[in-house]
């Protein structure tokens, strides 16, 4: 129900309204339900049917409350007051406030229905707010009239100012933009009620940027202001916009942001070299494809807008250059197409243009957007190796030439203006049978040895260039050898023919086709020939049929063989070729004797005919077999051998312990007894006796400087040494040169007490007591020699 009553009297029909922000609630104004206050008979005629029109119950009607925002007096703001015409004033009637924010917002006093704001409100935080009022009795709390539903609406003041969505802004707009070219549009907002004076009507103005741009003040459109703005002269512009509320008028608030714009760039700049000729020097030397020189032309625009092709327009040289664009960089780089050659040409000229990718129309009446440059090319001499007239050679010989045969000749030149002269060689690596050899002065090939195309048809080598003056100069060229063919090969059987012939055979009848082959190749191809050899022709058991297309029969000149008789066949058979000089060779065929059922099946071979059939004739088999038993009689002799240098070892174990013992007998001659060598014997190597055997026993001279008793001795001393059969230990006897055959006689005392008498020992007793033990011995010897001697 949009119009409610809020304290109605049953009789009395007394409305409470308010009038104004802060009014109070009057009592005693009629309103219709339409908010409009009649008087007393104000509803008077018919309606649209006849009837005639009544009086109908007054209504009552609550308009809104106003409250002033940002309210900053010290007192508590009023807002209006409720009465209803049931209070007497006595003060049994209490008021109820409830609704968005009755008690703490809002507070009524219960007594007289004041209403009063507690707090500053404002407006952009909540425009109004719905409370509920009723009237009481106090004693009873009984309602006295049902409760109704006001609105207490903030009134707005102008306090906000107004603000930009974004702050900064950025924009771009094309340079050379007409004036009126839009760049951007800026919006401003005001928080304040747009429903309610110009507190929120928000007027745009720029304060800095002029007078490049210009701003609509009621919409914010930035839109250029100035025709001709150059990107290359000044690409960045600051532009202050303010918006300002009450419309613009003085009082109001206002706002500010900032516009960064920025041109973007237009091609309205053709490309430009940075000098009319360009000089660049380069080898001759230079690989295709080579960088000749870099060519770079400058454009203000940037991005694609700058983009360049390059292209040569006219030279001297057709298709010797080409120029590309490196794209990265924007440079032109000339790049060599064919080889130069300073003899031949030494300098170029060539005229190149430069005009941007992307061409604007809007700026072509500004001039073409290209540019023109010269170049010169200097060619620089460089010391060349020789080059050969010919990228290979191609040469032919008979395989029937003799040594140092010439074959050919190559040619190579130095290309320079010094002309140095050339020596050639042959690349051994390609040659290393060393079969040719060149003439080092003028490039002549040779054979060095004897050919045979049947082993090598083609001889690929490479023949070497260098100029005398500079040896690193070197240019190398392939030289093909075709060995041209000679027929220098006689024909052979084409296989190895397995041939028998029943002993049942009939004359005329055919045992084997055989055919030739043969290693020369003549140009109309092979024509064999065969026929039965002369000596075999008179006597011959078979006969060779020739078939006139490179293949014979063999055919059987009587009716029956008897392999008892002979098993096996031999048949000379003349293969010629028709080529010239004409070659032949007798190839023999063997023939088996066989025994055959009568359908010509073979039955049985004797064993002859099968070891033929092998390949193997007897003599062949008997010799192996003497091989096979001569290699296992020098494996059981070298076994042998073996056995017999094999010797027990001295010593077993180390329990087996054996001696050396050499037996003096009672007596003897000195150094005689144990057979040692004799130093006569030594000095004179031819008077040796036979008869004595000589022991390993090492007899070193003291006091010789014989080199031939040196020499005997240490290669005994050698021997013994090296010897595995000899004992763990040494014996040594040395008797220096005595004996009945030594020059110095003998020193035994044995045989001096014979030649010189006997000795007597009894001076070792005045030594003193140090040698009385040995006076002693010597005396009780010398006592028993006497006594042995009476």
């Amino acid at each position: 129900m949009e119009i409610r009553r809020l304290l109605a009297l049953a009789l009395l029909g007394t409305a409470v309204y308010a009038s104004g922000p802060g009014s109070a609630l009057r009592s005693g104004q009629k309103r219709t339900s339409l908010g409009r206050a009649r008087g007393p008979g104000a509803l008077t005629g018919h309606d649209a049917n006849g009837a005639p029109l009544r009086r109908s119950k007054r209504g009552w009607m609550w308009n809104q409350f106003f409250l002033l925002e940002e309210y900053t007096g010290t007192d508590m703001q009023y807002v209006g007051k409720l009465h209803s015409d049931g209070d007497r004033g006595d003060g049994s009637v209490r008021y109820v406030l409830t609704g968005e924010g009755a008690g703490s917002l809002f507070k009524i006093d219960e007594k007289s229905g004041d209403i009063h704001a507690t707090k500053r409100l404002d407006r952009e935080e909540k425009a109004y707010y719905i409370l509920h009022a009723k009237a009481v009795n106090r004693q009873t709390n009984i309602a006295l009239e049902g409760e109704s539903e006001f609105i207490i609406k903030i009134h707005d003041i102008n306090d906000n100012e107004p603000r930009f969505t974004k702050n900064p802004y950025y924009a771009r707009v094309p340079e050379m933009s007409e004036i009126g070219a839009s760049v951007i549009q800026v919006t401003a907002t005001d928080a304040d009620d747009a429903t309610y004076g110009n507190s929120a009507k928000v007027v745009y103005s720029i304060l800095e940027g002029q007078p490049y741009f210009s701003v609509d003040a009621e919409t914010g459109l930035i839109k250029t202001a100035l025709p001709g703005m150059d990107r290359e002269v000044k690409e960045q512009y600051q532009v202050v916009i303010q918006a300002k509320d009450m419309a613009g008028q003085m009082g109001g608030l206002s706002g500010t942001t900032t516009v960064s714009i920025t041109l973007s760039d237009v091609n309205d700049n053709p490309p430009r070299f940075t000098k009319a000729l360009y000089e660049f020097r380069v080898r001759e030397s230079l690989e295709l494809g080579g960088t000749v020189g870099v060519l770079r032309a400058m454009d203000a625009d940037i991005g694609e807008n700058a983009e360049m092709e390059y292209r040569v327009i006219g030279s001297d040289g057709p298709g010797m250059f080409e120029i590309v664009t490196n794209k990265s960089n924007q440079e032109g780089v000339i790049r060599l197409r064919k080889p130069l050659d300073f003899e031949r040409k030494r300098q170029y000229s060539l005229r190149v243009q430069v005009e941007n990718s992307l061409v604007s129309s809007r700026f072509l009446a500004a001039g073409p957007f290209t540019d023109e440059a010269s170049v010169k090319v200097i060619v620089e001499d460089v010391d060349e190796p020789p080059v050969f007239d010919r990228g290979n050679y191609v040469l032919e010989v008979k395989e029937d030439a003799r040594r140092n045969t010439v074959i050919g000749s190559v040619s190579a030149a130095d290309p320079d203006d010094k002309r140095s002269p050339v020596r050639y060689s042959i690349d051994r690596r390609t040659d290393m049978d060393r079969i040719f050899d060149v003439h080092a002065g003028n490039g002549s090939l040779f054979t060095l040895k004897e050919l045979d195309r049947e082993e090598n048809a083609w001889h690929n080598i490479t023949v070497i260039a260098t100029e005398y003056n500079t040896p690193d100069l070197v240019s190398r060229v392939p030289v093909y050898i075709r060995i041209l063919d000679v027929n220098d090969n006689a024909p052979t059987f084409a296989a190895n023919y397995e041939t028998i012939v029943c002993e049942n055979a009939k004359a005329n009848q055919k045992i084997q086709m055989i055919s030739a082959t043969d290693p020369d190749e003549p140009s109309d191809g092979h024509h064999f020939f065969f026929s039965l050899a002369q000596e075999a022709a008179g006597k011959a058991n078979f006969s060779v049929r020739d078939n006139k297309d490179n293949t014979a029969w063999i055919l059987t000149r009587r009716n029956s063989y008897h392999s008892l008789q002979k098993s096996v066949y031999h048949v000379p058979v003349v293969i010629s070729d028709g080529d010239f000089p004409r070659q032949s060779s007798t190839c023999t065929l063997t023939v088996r004797v066989c025994t055959c059922d009568r359908d010509g099946n073979m039955k049985l071979c004797n064993a002859e005919a099968l070891t033929a059939r092998a390949g193997l004739s007897t003599g062949a088999l008997v010799a192996i077999l003497l091989c096979v038993i001569i290699l296992l009689m020098i494996v059981v002799l070298f076994a042998a051998l073996r056995r017999q240098r094999k010797k027990e070892p001295l010593i077993i174990s180390k329990e087996d312990v054996r001696d050396n013992v050499v037996s003096y007998n009672d007596e003897g001659g000195g150094e005689e007894d144990t057979q040692a060598f004799d130093i006569g014997t030594l000095r004179n190597p031819e008077a040796v006796d036979e008869g004595k055997q000589r022991r390993p026993v090492l007899v070193p001279p003291r006091h010789d400087n014989n080199g031939d008793v040196r020499d005997f001795i240490n290669q005994r001393l050698q021997d013994n040494d090296s010897d595995p059969t000899a004992p763990p230990y040494d014996s040594l006897a040395t008797y220096a040169y005595e004996g009945s055959g030594s020059v110095a006689e003998s020193l035994s005392s044995l045989e001096s007490a014979t030649t010189e008498g006997d000795h007597d020992y009894n001076y070792l007793s005045e030594w003193g007591p140090r040698f009385k033990k040995l006076a002693d011995m010597y005396a009780t010897v010398n006592q028993l020699s006497m006594a042995s001697t009476q």
